[in-house]
């Protein structure tokens, strides 16, 4: 029997760079039938407090998430945190900083566009870029597409966005795994074969990478991922069991921004969680609070857990 409780943990929302609200999220959640879910905005965790606050009995058990860009003399890397107490002042001063080096990077772009393209907004459009949680290419790119710069928000991220090339300021993965770790979180390392979403790494070099950030705290790897190929996930699987890491499941959603589907992890091939992730589940928090005894017939077989809210 194939497996049936689809799960998605990797999901974004117009909260960072995604296209369907929160509301639409979990509305579509529940249309696609996924039972365990996060939403893990870029550098922000109001959409995860908004969606918190809709779930209902008997919704979709839900994970507090969120997605943090880093760099470092040895690359740069997505990290995602887990379960985290939403109010930690290590997240809440984490989350600002990395706002704080969005807002930088987005002014360096806007002027380069000027001075080599001729691109200008009103300052109404400026200010609203400013305005949101997480201001970045996407955006700016949308922006270019309604002015008649770009024909495609594609064709704006390659063709001028991208050639910027002043350099970003991004916080250092750990960084990310500190502050995530200290807000009793549980920090994995996103996409490993696409680096910063845009790359292709080879086994080694993922292995190199994920061997650093183990060191550094990091606790797991996003094994089921949409774009990866059975070679792949076996190889992250491998990985997982030679560092002891978690291993977790998405599909990356951005809604209309890229091509990947709401649910799309390709974990249905699977008769049940892998063990690994099923060990990411017991450890994280889940915060729906009517959602204690429906966790645990997520698994079969399985005792019940001690009961976990947050205070």
């Amino acid at each position: 029997m194939l497996l049936t409780r689809k799960i998605d943990l990797h999901i974004h929302t117009t909260v960072s760079d995604g296209t369907d609200t929160p509301a639409e999220i979990v509305r579509r959640v529940k249309e696609e039938g996924i039972k365990i879910f996060s939403v893990t905005d870029h550098d922000a965790v109001e959409g995860c407090a908004i969606i918190n606050n809709l779930l209902e009995e008997g919704d979709p058990a839900f994970i507090y998430g969120v997605e943090f860009s880093c760099e470092d003399q040895e690359g740069k890397y997505q990290i995602l945190g887990y379960g985290f107490d939403p109010d930690s002042p290590y997240m809440s001063e984490l989350i600002s900083r990395a706002r704080a080096f969005c807002t930088s990077n987005l002014q360096n772009t806007l002027e380069f566009l000027k001075r080599e393209y001729g691109f200008d907004f009103s300052s109404a459009d400026r200010d609203l870029l400013f305005t949101l949680n997480n201001p970045g290419k996407k955006h700016l790119a949308g922006l270019m597409v309604r002015y008649g710069y770009a024909s495609t928000k594609n064709d704006a991220l390659i063709n001028y966005i991208k050639k910027c090339k002043t350099k970003d300021t991004f916080i250092r993965p750990e960084e990310a795994i500190r502050a995530i770790l200290k807000s009793n979180g549980i920090p994995v390392l996103s996409h490993p074969f696409f680096g910063n979403g845009e790359e292709f790494l080879q086994l080694r070099e993922v292995e190199r990478r994920i061997k650093r950030l183990t060191k550094m705290g990091l606790k797991g790897v996003e094994v089921f991922y949409s774009g990866f190929t059975e070679t792949m996930k076996k190889d992250l699987m491998d990985l997982a069991d030679k560092y002891r890491l978690y291993v977790t499941a998405g599909s990356d959603y951005h809604g209309s921004n890229k091509l990947d589907r709401l649910g799309d992890t390709d974990l249905g091939s699977y008769p049940e969680y892998p063990k690994r992730l099923q060990k990411f589940l017991k450890k994280t928090r889940i915060y729906n609070n009517n959602m204690e005894k429906k966790r645990f017939s997520l698994f079969r077989k399985r005792a019940p857990l001690p009961e976990r809210r947050l205070s």
